[in-house]
């Protein structure tokens, strides 16, 4: 799986250790940026995040800001996109469950970097399930037309 990475100034450390983590799992994993310590709008790194999978070059994405919060608006703007901002466990692996995320945001000065970690391997390895859950997400999508 590609999966596509980006952050603000609130995330560097943890899209930084995000991605090393993948990338030693095996995952190819596209950097957005940034790279450097310095203020940016996070809306423009998370278009870059959100292009790399509405074109399919990537299968997901995770943005990391000060909270996941302003990520998460910026990128559900974007037609194609499911993006959620999690910040504990169950809500990782069940957006991938039930809503079939395609970005999982997180809050690098809401959460540790151990715990970003293990929401990333949640939202990549989780699967989703489909069935009436497809019926649903049908929906969501449809709001978009």
């Amino acid at each position: 799986m590609k999966i596509v990475i980006g952050c603000d100034h609130g995330g560097l450390e943890h899209k930084n250790a995000i991605a090393e983590h993948l990338k030693e799992r095996g995952f190819e994993v596209v950097d957005c940026g940034i790279h450097e310590q310095k203020s940016v709008d996070y809306p423009d790194i998370a278009i870059k995040v959100c292009e790399k999978i509405t074109s399919g070059e990537c299968e997901r994405g995770i943005l990391v800001c000060g909270t996941g919060i302003g990520m998460s608006i910026a990128a559900n703007k974007v037609k194609g996109i499911r993006a959620a901002a999690c910040s504990e466990h169950f809500s990782a692996k069940f957006t991938r469950l039930h809503n079939n995320s395609n970005i999982l945001c997180l809050g690098g000065r809401v959460i540790g970097v151990g715990t970003a970690l293990e929401l990333a391997d949640l939202f990549v390895d989780t699967e989703f399930e489909g069935g009436r859950h497809q019926t649903r997400v049908d929906k969501i999508m449809a709001i978009e037309k």
